[in-house]
């Protein structure tokens, strides 16, 4: 009798086992699933005085601010920006806002697998430039769909969500906005 429920334990204790690990495959997020809001810095210096890495001019600082506001209502995980002046005090305000601190991303490995890893699960927002925001998103959709953005413009919202190893973008544009 003694082996007969020893043996019964044991089939069920398979059987349980057998069965959790699909449940629980189905019931968990795809680990990299995120959701990126990428943005160019806002508006900067121009002229021969600018240098290399000139800073936000006084619309700049406005649209800066106009992001953090427009931005409120997303609850973010982490901010991230490249390291020059210009993307430094665009993603400034809304770290601040969200108790945040900025941290560094090298524009020259995009959505890298140490990115990845890293936004796991969260909500992002990055910060680059005219060149990097739609290589950015580009290869967060493994295809190059969105072009350099136009060096006048500083609107653009680039929304990407990856869900079950899927990415979707929607775009928005507030290059209308005024700093008036």
């Amino acid at each position: 009798m003694k082996k007969i429920i020893l043996l019964c334990t044991l089939l069920l204790a398979i059987i349980s086992c057998k069965d959790t690990p699909k449940e629980t495959a189905q019931a968990a997020p795809d680990s990299l699933d995120a959701t990126y809001y990428l943005i160019r810095h806002a508006d900067k210096m121009r002229g021969p005085d600018a240098g290399s890495d000139p800073e936000l001019n006084n619309a700049g600082k406005q649209r800066a601010k106009f992001w953090a506001e427009e931005l409120s209502d997303v609850d973010f995980d982490a901010v991230y920006s490249t390291d020059y002046k210009r993307t430094l005090a665009t993603a400034q305000p809304t770290a601040e806002a969200q108790a945040l601190s900025v941290k560094l991303y090298d524009p020259t490995h995009l959505y890298d697998a140490e990115f990845q890893q890293e936004t796991a699960g969260k909500t992002v927002l990055v910060v680059g430039h005219s060149n990097t925001t739609p290589a950015f998103v580009n290869a967060i959709l493994g295809e190059n769909k969105y072009d350099e953005i136009d060096d006048a413009l500083y609107g653009f919202l680039y929304v990407v969500t990856v869900k079950n190893g899927s990415a979707q973008v929607e775009l928005k544009d507030f290059n209308d906005w005024s700093a008036e």
